[in-house]
């Protein structure tokens, strides 16, 4: 009962989240950043649109940060499920260690499509900004490293028929794979590279306070769309896991 009532609480406040934060980015949001000067060749609109492009950002930084929440939450269940898995004595336990190797595996699909999101959203800003899609900047070559792990962390989930050493082999995959989180979003400030620090930086940052708004209602939407989709893949997965229970018998 508790169950169903959170995921209906979740589903409720995603799309209430999601309408206002779309609703305050297309009609009261400034824009959020600082676009420069006026092209001496662009007329009126299409500066206005130039400036318009840049809203995005209010996506795309949500977005991002909840791509390394997802993973995280991977990492996370992963270690618990190997916690778990060595010190099992009971099927109670072994249960349990599963619901964590169910929630490793649904946090990494929404990551992976969350990351995907970012590297598009991404790309469509950088357009904007630099006049190109794709560059190798360091921040964009972590992120699309990123992407690339977690996609090989279901191509080794799916290549492992036996259920447990399938649980223990990507529990370990995103384990190690995790590294390259902490790299991706420390990249800006580590080394010298063409995407701006959004916080505490020059050039491409956000400016001002009446940002704050919009950006939180974009947080607060993605963030519980993510736990939203996350629970309802748990739940789709353990049924699966019931059936199959059920075939056996």
């Amino acid at each position: 009962m508790v169950r169903v009532l959170v995921k209906r609480v979740l589903i409720v406040l995603s799309i209430v989240f999601l309408l206002s934060a779309s609703f305050m980015v297309f009609y009261a949001a400034p824009v959020p950043v600082d676009p420069g000067e006026r092209g001496q060749f662009m007329s009126e609109e299409e500066w206005q649109n130039y400036q318009e492009s840049f809203k995005i950002f209010y996506l795309h930084l949500p977005i991002a940060i909840t791509t390394y929440l997802a993973f995280g939450l991977l990492f996370v269940s992963s270690l618990i499920y190997l916690s778990l898995e060595r010190r099992r004595i009971d099927e109670g336990r072994h249960s349990r260690a599963r619901l964590w190797d169910l929630r490793a595996s649904s946090a990494g699909e929404v990551g992976v499509v969350f990351a995907v999101l970012t590297l598009v959203s991404g790309s469509i800003w950088a357009k904007s900004a630099w006049g190109v899609y794709w560059l190798w900047d360091l921040r964009l070559t972590t992120s699309l490293v990123l992407l690339l792990i977690y996609i090989s962390y279901f191509m080794v989930r799916h290549a492992i028929e036996e259920p447990e050493r399938r649980a223990r082999l990507s529990a370990v995959f995103g384990i190690i794979g995790f590294i390259c989180v902490p790299l991706s979003f420390l990249s800006i400030r580590l080394w010298r590279v063409h995407h701006p620090l959004v916080i505490g930086g020059s050039g491409g940052g956000i400016s001002g306070t009446d940002v704050l708004l919009p950006l939180s209602l974009n947080f607060a939407a993605y963030i519980t769309l993510a736990a939203t989709l996350i629970l309802l893949r748990i739940e789709n997965e353990a049924r699966r896991d019931e059936i199959r229970e059920l075939k056996i018998r």
